[in-house]
């Protein structure tokens, strides 16, 4: 698996992804503001995915500090529990800079259904992340809040990836027929 700077071409693995959760965050798939959120974040290299022998995860984030966003990150089904979310993450951590600050992502609320079946709040927390004030609700109504955690620069603390995650050093980029 490659973490990579994502390309325009990779919107349709962004919409793969993202069909895959809909019933968890609403309408994406068919959404123009989706597609334009991701196309902006591609040419500003604020998006990433994790590749396989396809797109397997897929991330977009903002790295202006004080404080850094998470926008988005989804990894597929099937990849679930494999390390494609931790390695995204680490590699939008390199990306942040030498600056100083904190990480915000929304995710689900406590009581929110997507909570306990995407894991998501246990993978924030395992992370470092805290739960932090409620958050507006998802445009499906479902409740939302606030994890934070510190960013102390450009040092990822985190466990070592599996095997076979590799990241793209920064200016590298595929060469081949796929490109």
């Amino acid at each position: 698996m490659i973490i990579r700077l994502a390309q325009e071409r990779d919107l349709p693995g962004f919409l793969r992804l993202a069909a895959q959760v809909e019933h968890w965050f609403g309408p994406m798939v068919e959404e123009p503001g989706f597609h334009r959120a991701v196309r902006e974040r591609i040419s500003w290299s604020a998006a990433l995915v994790a590749e396989a022998s396809e797109i397997v995860g897929g991330m977009l984030f903002s790295a202006e500090p004080p404080v850094r966003h998470v926008h988005w990150l989804v990894v597929s089904d099937r990849a679930r529990g494999s390390g494609v979310g931790r390695a995204l993450l680490a590699e939008a951590m390199r990306r942040f800079g030498p600056d100083p600050g904190t990480i915000e992502v929304i995710t689900f609320g406590p009581d929110h259904p997507g909570a306990v079946d995407s894991g998501a709040r246990t993978f924030y927390e395992r992370l470092g992340f805290a739960p932090a004030e409620p958050a507006d609700p998802g445009p499906e109504g479902g409740s939302r809040q606030v994890y934070r955690r510190d960013f102390p620069g450009p040092v990822v603390e985190s466990a070592p990836e599996p095997d076979n995650v590799a990241v793209r050093p920064p200016g590298v980029e595929m060469h081949g027929p796929e490109s």
